[in-house]
């Protein structure tokens, strides 16, 4: 069964006659004809009955023709998926990245996608390794291994913060040692937020004995909010809290957020476009504060 019969057959359905449906797909209406009797041949079904001068679908012509159209058209998709890769284009992208990146950056990004932009999917992870399991991008918060195309995409302030009562809420920023006398809202150790703050806490020889750990970063916030600690995370402000920087050994606690692709993707060029875009996006979102040195 070729697709072009399939096609023959569609135009017949729609228009309810041989001579309409040959003139639609530029046949003369016996070779039609001859087709569709071939192709009733070949599946050993009347799929049309005749009504004045009009064809009518049988039952199980009724029933095969949404079949014959699905077919069609994932053809049609394969077709146009084929071109695109041949052109290094994008018909379709998967995009991981860890929650919060998802939340505060991702979304709002795809949101500024129009037609011509790929169909997007995501997925929460928060490494590289998910390229070789079908990501095509991946946004990940450590420097990706020389073996992945990457792009250094921000670099994103780890906040401390507070409620509007707090007596810290008319400051900027706030020095480590000073931090740890706070009851602190953190992240489980999975988060990388938590992990800069443990990094810089042991650089400078200081613990933090009142944590309350969560595994949400806005239930987190939600707790800073109702009072019990200064909430230490990346995301952005909710619940109307005041975020400042933390003044660390080695200057203020930052995250870094890089891009990730396989260097053979058929697409690798637009996917460096398109980590392109992020990056200035990032920047009119946060500010060029956060664009990457170099």
């Amino acid at each position: 069964m070729e697709l072009r019969t399939l096609r023959y057959f569609v135009a017949i359905a729609e228009h309810g006659s041989v001579s309409a449906a040959a003139r639609v797909v530029h046949m003369t209406q016996p070779a039609l004809s001859r087709a569709l009797r071939n192709l009733e041949r070949e599946l050993r079904l009347d799929l049309f009955v005749r009504r004045g001068n009009r064809l009518e679908l049988t039952a199980a012509g009724a029933q095969f023709l949404p079949v014959a159209r699905d077919v069609l058209r994932r053809a049609d998709d394969a077709l146009s998926a084929a071109e695109a890769f041949a052109a290094g284009r994008l018909v379709r992208i998967v995009i991981a990245a860890p929650a919060t990146t998802l939340t505060d950056l991702i979304a709002p990004f795809l949101a500024t996608f129009g037609p011509a932009d790929p169909l997007p999917t995501v997925v929460q992870s928060s490494g590289a390794e998910v390229l070789p399991q079908g990501a095509d991008l991946a946004v990940v918060t450590r420097p990706p291994a020389p073996s992945w195309a990457s792009l250094a995409l921000a670099v994103l302030p780890v906040w401390a913060y507070v409620p509007a009562e707090h007596p810290w809420r008319e400051r900027e920023s706030v020095r480590l040692a000073e931090l740890v006398r706070e009851p602190l809202v953190v992240l489980d150790p999975s988060f990388r937020a938590r992990q800069i703050l443990q990094e810089a806490l042991t650089t400078a020889g200081l613990a933090a004995p009142d944590l309350v750990e969560c595994g949400n970063a806005q239930v987190a916030q939600a707790l800073s909010a109702a009072g019990r600690g200064v909430a230490v995370l990346t995301d952005d402000s909710r619940f109307g809290l005041h975020g400042l920087r933390i003044e660390g050994p080695a200057g203020p606690l930052r995250i870094s957020l890089f891009a990730a692709w396989a260097r053979s993707h058929h697409a690798a060029r637009s996917l460096s476009e398109l980590s392109q875009r992020l990056r200035t996006f990032a920047a009119e979102r946060y500010g060029t504060e956060v664009v990457p040195e170099g």
